[in-house]
C-alpha cells in the first residue's frame, strides 16, 4: 500500500486532519488511547503485521450516530474522545465485582491543533451531572436521554457511540476519533515500557487503589501507575477532581517516558510495546487496521510533553449533592468554544473551577 492511498483510507467521515509528512518520530498525546502510537514501525512485517491487526477490534462509531451530529469542520485539526473503562470483566475483574456493565472511568477530549505541533486536552469527570441525549446502544435500540444523568453512564447504557454522542451534545464539537482502554491492558503496557517516573510530593496511600507511596521520585510498573491513576479517596478533597489532576500528571510523565526510552532504536522493544498496545485499546472503526493507525501516528509525531495543555472542564459541585458537580456553563462553553475555533483554552475559564485540591501531588 502506497503512502497516497493509506492517507486515503484514513481521511473517511470524521476526519480533519491534513495529510502527514515522513520522517515523524512516534509520541503520545494523551495516556493509554494514544499509546497505539508506537505501532509506526509495524507495518510490512509480514506475521507480525498481520497479528496486529487481528489484534484490533474497532467499534463502527458513525455509522451508529448517523447524521445527527456537529458540521465536520476541515480546518486541518483533530478531536479524540479517549476513554478508559472501568469494566470488571475477564482481567480486570481483580478490581471489583463484575457487574455486567462497565462505566467511563476516565473521560479525555484531546484536541490536536491545525499543524499537529501542539494539542489540548480536557478531562471530563465521571461524576459530572449533564443531559445526557437519546442514543443508540451496542445492539441497535434506542435508549432514552435523561436529565441530570452521570456523564459516565453513557458509556453504561449505550456504549462508545452513546459516550461520543454525549460529548458532542456537550461541546458542540464532532468527534473524529475514539480510543479505549481498559484497566489490565493500561497495566500491561506500562511494564512493556518498563515503568514511568513519577516524582510524589506527599505521601500516598490509598487501601481501594493499592497504592503506597513516600514523598520522592519513583519508577512505577504497571499495578502501581494504574492505582495511581484511581486513586482518590486519599488526595486532594477526595473527589474525582483531584484524581482528574493526578491522571493529568501521569499523562506528561508517561508522554515524557515514551519519547526517552528509544522505541525506534529497537526494533524488539518497538513491537512488543505494539504488540500490547494493540490489544490494549478498541478504537474506532477507522484506526482498527495497522495502516491507519500508522497514517494517525504519523500525524502527531511532533507532539511531546510540553505541547499539551491540560485542563479539567470547569465544574462545581452541585449544591444538591456535594458527590456530584455541575458543569459552570459560562465557564465550559469558552473551553469549547475555543477548541471549535482551533484556539488555545483561555486561562480565565477555569480560574473559578473547583480543582479537588490535588494540584501538585504528582509531578
Amino acid at each position: 500500500m502506497t503512502e497516497q492511498s493509506r492517507n486515503a483510507r484514513i481521511r473517511g467521515t470524521g476526519s480533519r486532519r491534513k495529510p502527514p509528512t515522513k520522517g515523524r518520530r512516534a509520541a503520545i498525546v494523551a495516556a493509554w488511547g494514544a499509546a497505539v502510537l508506537v505501532v509506526v514501525g509495524g507495518s510490512g512485517l509480514g506475521y507480525t503485521y498481520l497479528k496486529l491487526n487481528g489484534n484490533l477490534k474497532g467499534v463502527d462509531i458513525n455509522t451508529r450516530l448517523g447524521a445527527d451530529r456537529p458540521e465536520n469542520v476541515d480546518d486541518g485539526s483533530m478531536d479524540i474522545l479517549v476513554l478508559g473503562s472501568d469494566s470488571r470483566s475477564g482481567d480486570n475483574g481483580a478490581y471489583g465485582k463484575d457487574e455486567g456493565g462497565a462505566r467511563s472511568d476516565t473521560a479525555m477530549v484531546v484536541h490536536v491543533y491545525e499543524g499537529h505541533r501542539k494539542a489540548s486536552v480536557v478531562s471530563i469527570p465521571r461524576d459530572t451531572l449533564v443531559d445526557r441525549p437519546k442514543c443508540t446502544d451496542e445492539g441497535g435500540g434506542t435508549v432514552p436521554g435523561d436529565d441530570r444523568a452521570m456523564f459516565n453512564t453513557a458509556y453504561e447504557v449505550g456504549g462508545p457511540a452513546c459516550a461520543v454522542k454525549t460529548v458532542e451534545s456537550m461541546s458542540g464539537i464532532r468527534m473524529d476519533h475514539y480510543i479505549e482502554v481498559d484497566f489490565s491492558g493500561f497495566k500491561k503496557l506500562i511494564d512493556k515500557l518498563g515503568g514511568v517516573d513519577v516524582t510524589t510530593t506527599v505521601p500516598i496511600k490509598d487501601a481501594k487503589s493499592h497504592l503506597d507511596l513516600a514523598p520522592g521520585t519513583h519508577t512505577l510498573d504497571g499495578e502501581q501507575s494504574l492505582g495511581l491513576v484511581r486513586t482518590r479517596k486519599s488526595v486532594g478533597d477526595g473527589s474525582d477532581l483531584g484524581r482528574i489532576q493526578l491522571q493529568q500528571a501521569f499523562i506528561k510523565a508517561f508522554i515524557a517516558q515514551v519519547r526517552d526510552v528509544g522505541v525506534l532504536s529497537s526494533p524488539q522493544k518497538l513491537l512488543g510495546l505494539a504488540d500490547t498496545a494493540t490489544k490494549a485499546i478498541t478504537p474506532d472503526s477507522e484506526l482498527d487496521s495497522v495502516d491507519e493507525l500508522l497514517g494517525f501516528a504519523r500525524g502527531l509525531g511532533k507532539i511531546g510533553a510540553e505541547d499539551v495543555d491540560m485542563v479539567t472542564m470547569p465544574v462545581e459541585y452541585d449544591p444538591a449533592d456535594p458527590n456530584r458537580v455541575v458543569p459552570l456553563q459560562a465557564e465550559a462553553d469558552q473551553v469549547w468554544k475555543a477548541l471549535r475555533a482551533d484556539r488555545p483554552i483561555p486561562a480565565s475559564a477555569t480560574e473559578d473551577a473547583a480543582t479537588g485540591k490535588a494540584e501538585g501531588v504528582v509531578r
